[in-house]
């Protein structure tokens, strides 16, 4: 990283991203469409069943609240900066840059686990969907690449063009899933609607604690918002608007899809969960629908992890961008396409990567869903969660420091949600093996991924510092802002190396 070379100024026109291409409503399907909810709601939410019970539907909401209450420290310190960095930005500004650096690494490397391990799991649906309806059976790398070259090309064309890709997809599969909880609705589901898993005796089972993981999964991105700063119409109004309903949307809806097809199947819905979850949602929509019913949700799920992968793939762009201006990454990286304005370079290596990931498992005969999928995507998982603890103590560490006006309910927020996502990082990792059904080695393995790649980054900061200080002065770089500096003691001498508002050096 040390040997990077420093990134062009770009003050021209053609080097800058694509400005006022985006509004909040852009925004929040980008990130509404990253988490995938018809993917969640069919691949997860059965898990949540049967490992919480009939409480899971409340599971949600309560990631959904903690979330939520995360924004509003996240977006306090929003305020005051104009980095476009999100995580990288923050936890510089909050922390130091050596913490910055080590959380900008992280947040590539999670988002990239994230992105290319789903690539298994879209190869396998689509092998299975050209299988069922048109009796060919592909190898699962073929459409699996397919679909690398659409999500590069969708990319490459501008983030007002992918915005609207995502959304006519997140549209299908939300009203699917709107259908199927009409029908359960005014069928009256399997023995009348009830209000049992908002219960205490639900909400207190002893699995409600296990799925805290798996219910803040179901956000995954949400925090993205804040890359798109840089293309966003309003950023000041459009990134917060977009980034609490996203979390509103997205907890209300789970919720309510959970809660509808626990209902569908009234006092076996544990018992259905357990002995079929993959087949759960189809089930329910085919007896309340119809059979075409199913047949769509089936389609629509293809859609939907194709969707999410464009969102994800325009986040890791802007991330690896941002760090590349700042000299961590190659500076051949920060360029953006001199017609379309998106950050063409990134994505053309983040693309290249994914292709490479992917032949290597096809060649090795790995299995796509049981390696590629579960083995590449869980530590990516973990790491964004790490990544939201690390931010909320920025938020705390950066606020407190600047004692601006009106940021106490900011920083009591960020103080609040640093445990309660604690709390749901443990859990996750304590209950690896339900996600993953591997054996105790190798997830501790997965689990340490996280922590070697903080430390490793954190190390190479180090040495950063100490052999190129100019690049690491630009360390969270973008980050100009009206908050004030911490007040010095008395009699001390100044930093000259410090302005109001940026890290400290450290």
């Amino acid at each position: 990283m040390a040997s990077c070379p420093e990134p062009e100024p770009g003050d021209t026109p053609q080097s800058r991203l694509k400005t006022d291409a985006l509004g909040a409503g852009g925004i929040t399907f980008l990130v509404v469409a990253a988490a995938a909810p018809l993917t969640i709601m069919t691949g997860l939410a059965p898990l949540a069943i049967l490992i919480g019970g009939i409480g899971a539907p409340a599971g949600y909401l309560v990631a959904g609240g903690v979330l939520a209450a995360f924004s509003v420290g996240f977006l306090s310190m929003a305020k005051h900066t104009a980095g476009t960095g999100a995580f990288y930005t923050y936890v510089t500004l909050g922390l130091g840059r050596t913490a910055g650096m080590a959380a900008g690494i992280l947040a590539v490397v999670s988002y990239n686990a994230l992105q290319i391990g789903v690539y298994g799991l879209l190869g396998v649906q689509f092998r299975d969907a050209f299988t069922e309806l048109a009796g060919v059976t592909p190898h699962w790398a073929v459409p699996a690449l397919g679909a690398v070259v659409l999500v590069w090309a969708v990319g490459r064309r501008g983030i007002d063009l992918g915005a609207r890709f995502v959304g006519v997809l997140l549209l299908a599969e939300v009203a699917i899933l709107v259908l199927l909880v009409a029908a359960v609705l005014l069928s009256g589901g399997a023995s009348g609607l009830d209000s049992d898993p908002f219960a205490p005796r639900a909400l207190t089972d002893p699995g409600m604690l296990a799925i805290t993981g798996f219910c803040f999964a179901a956000f995954m991105g949400f925090e993205s918002t804040t890359l798109y700063r840089d293309e966003a119409r309003d950023p000041a109004r459009s990134i917060p608007r977009a980034t609490y309903t996203a979390v509103a949307f997205l907890a209300l809806f789970y919720c309510l899809v959970v809660w509808a097809v626990i209902q569908a199947f009234g006092d076996r819905a544990s018992e259905v969960a357990a002995d079929n979850p993959a087949a759960m949602f189809v089930v329910a929509i085919e007896r309340y629908v119809g059979t075409w019913a199913g047949d769509v949700l089936y389609l629509l799920v293809l859609t939907s992890v194709l969707a999410s992968q464009v969102a994800f793939h325009n986040a890791i762009n802007r991330y690896t961008l941002s760090l590349a201006r700042d000299g961590l990454l190659p500076a051949a990286l920060a360029r953006p396409h001199p017609r379309h304005g998106s950050p063409a370079a990134a994505g053309t290596v983040q693309s290249l990567l994914a292709a490479v990931v992917v032949l290597a498992f096809a060649v090795t005969g790995a299995d796509p869903y049981l390696r590629l999928l579960l083995l590449v995507n869980t530590p990516g998982v973990i790491g964004v969660l790490v990544l939201l603890v690390v931010t909320s103590l920025a938020v705390i560490a950066y606020l407190g420091r600047s004692r601006l006006p009106g940021t106490r309910l900011g920083t009591v927020s960020a103080a609040v949600t640093t445990v309660l996502l604690a709390a749901a990082v443990t859990g996750l990792v304590a209950n690896l093996h339900a996600l993953t059904g591997a054996g105790a080695a190798t997830n501790a393995a997965l689990a340490a991924v996280v922590p070697a790649v903080l430390v490793a980054a954190a190390v190479a900061a180090r040495v950063l510092r100490a052999r190129r200080p100019d690049v690491y002065a630009r360390v969270g770089g973008g980050t100009a802002t009206d908050a004030p500096a911490p007040p010095a003691a008395e009699n001390a001498e100044p930093n000259p190396t410090s302005r109001p508002g940026e890290p400290h050096a450290d």
